[in-house]
């Protein structure tokens, strides 16, 4: 009998014990900086002598560690012993797949703090952030366990007389996972057990920015059970690995989050069948938004700018859920803009080594001058509001910003920045909102601040996007309660920790007998 789901808690940090904890965790995680990771191929540690070379982005002097590169002589090596290992994995039963995501999270839980700080120092979140990262982990690893457990019977079909039908799913073979940066625990471990409790062998290469706490997962994994060759660990370059990988003939399933260039590029390069290939490859894409933020004239105005700024704000603007849009009703709008630019005055900025930190850093150079180039952008489009400055002399830290009076068509409205950057535009009125709000190529997250119920009504039926909140921030899908994919350029619409992702990684098969 399988207990019931219920997501796991994330920490209280106002209470001084768990502070103290935390504070213990990170003194623990700083002692062991600088470590070394191998790669790992059919159960073997391979060192190579090109690495990739984890910083903090919080503190451009600290080494977080270094992990092996792998080229695409070991990337070959590790799909032909995926393809070996399938074999036997995809027969061990459902229920011995699923405990050993079970143990996996037990583990991880134990070691909560522990996960949390390694993404404070490998890509800069405070505290809440990494906790929620790290829950959510968790929440993946038990709930695909108990959603193959649903799924081990396959659903019921009809049979006649002196005929027996059924109707059951098996996995597909080798799945190659490449993650992102951002969620660098949760995204990462959901995207690896899924594949890998339907019976997949997985590849994992993880984003460049965060390999370390790939690593620590699959020494997890390793102790929780995976058999040698299920699970390959090969971070690499993307243009020699991933493209290799993205390509190769043997490779089934590719499951990807990130920006919408490689998204697409890798759909296309996907579809293109190789010579020995028998089968048609299946491709989980996330891809990013431009989420939108809706305020009407009869919402409170006050639970409107503090969601604004959660929205815009959390981990520094960095989700792709991010709520970098507020579209405003005309008669609320100035009264919504000068709520938030008080409330966005009051945000901290800098090193999260306290939870009293709201804001730490942008991930890395290429970001911080990519974002930092949008604030020309916003001051030629819009009006400079709050921020608009940034400081990478030690870390890659920029003021939480914001820009009125944009027109709807702007890049700075249109354009994902990825960054502490929220644009604010007029809606004449809430049919012109809506339609502000589906304006863009994307389609992942929304939200509407409204106690009127013919706009809730409404904005279910228009406003298209794959998960939309009303009355609170566009950010913090939970596994199991808000299922999460977007529509349109924001891709697959995959629904990752929803009823339906699991079926993404393997086959339907209908058997028929006759007596």
């Amino acid at each position: 009998m399988v207990t019931p789901y219920k997501h796991e808690p994330f920490t209280d940090f106002s209470v001084e014990k768990n502070r103290k904890d935390f504070r213990e965790a990170l003194q623990k995680v700083e002692a062991e900086l600088g470590q070394h990771f191998d790669l790992l191929v059919g159960g073997e540690r391979i060192r190579t002598e090109e690495k990739i070379i984890s910083i903090n982005p919080a503190n451009k002097d600290e080494v977080v560690g270094t992990v092996s590169k792998a080229d695409q002589e070991i990337a070959e090596k590790a799909i032909n012993k995926a393809e070996k290992a399938f074999h036997t994995w995809k027969k061990y039963s459902a229920e011995q797949r699923a405990n050993v995501l079970m143990r996996a999270a037990a583990i991880v839980r134990r070691r909560k703090h522990e996960f949390s700080a390694y993404l404070v120092k490998e890509v800069g979140k405070p505290w809440k952030e990494a906790d929620a990262d790290t829950a959510e982990g968790i929440d993946f690893l038990e709930y695909y366990a108990r959603q193959m457990i649903e799924l081990k019977d396959g659903k019921p079909v009809n049979s006649r007389p002196n005929e027996h039908n059924r109707y059951f799913y098996q996995p597909m073979g080798i799945a190659l996972v490449i993650p992102p940066w951002n969620l660098a625990f949760a995204i990462m471990c959901g995207t690896t057990v899924a594949p890998l409790v339907t019976g997949n062998a997985v590849l994992l290469k993880p984003a460049s920015n965060s390999p370390v706490i790939a690593a620590k997962l699959v020494e997890v994994l390793e102790e929780a059970g995976v058999p040698e060759g299920a699970l390959n660990f090969i971070p690499g370059s993307g243009s020699e690995v991933g493209n290799y990988l993205v390509d190769h003939p043997k490779t089934n399933v590719i499951s990807f989050t990130g920006s919408r260039d490689v998204g697409t590029s890798i759909y296309e390069r996907a579809a293109q069948v190789k010579a020995g290939q028998n089968h048609l490859k299946q491709v989980i894409v996330e891809m990013g938004g431009k989420d939108t933020v809706v305020v009407d004239e009869d919402g409170d105005l006050d639970l409107a700018a503090q969601e604004i700024i959660t929205s815009a704000y959390g981990f520094s603007g960095q989700k792709c859920s991010s709520g970098s849009r507020a579209v405003i009703h005309k008669d609320v709008y100035d009264e919504v803009l000068e709520k938030t630019k008080q409330l966005a005055r009051e945000l901290t900025v800098g090193e999260p080594n306290s939870a009293d930190v709201f804001m730490g850093p942008v991930v890395e150079q290429a970001a911080y001058d990519k974002i930092m180039g949008y604030m020309d952008i916003g001051k030629e489009e819009g009006r400079l509001i709050t921020g608009g400055e940034g400081d990478d002399s030690q870390g890659y830290y920029i003021q939480p910003t914001s820009f009125a009076d944009l027109d709807p068509h702007s890049r700075l409205m249109q354009e994902e920045i990825f960054g502490p950057v929220v644009a604010f535009c007029k809606a004449d009125d809430f049919d012109h909102a809506i339609e502000i709000a589906n304006n863009t190529e994307y389609g992942l997250t929304g939200a509407v601040i409204t106690n009127n119920r013919a706009h809730i009504e409404q904005a279910t039926h228009d406003f298209h996007v794959g998960n939309l909140y009303f009355n609170r921030n566009c950010t913090g899908a939970i596994v199991g309660y808000q299922p999460f994919g977007g529509f349109k350029m924001s891709g697959t619409d995959s629904k990752a920790g929803g009823p339906d992702y699991l079926k993404l990684h393997m086959q339907a098969k209908s058997v028929s007998e006759m007596y």
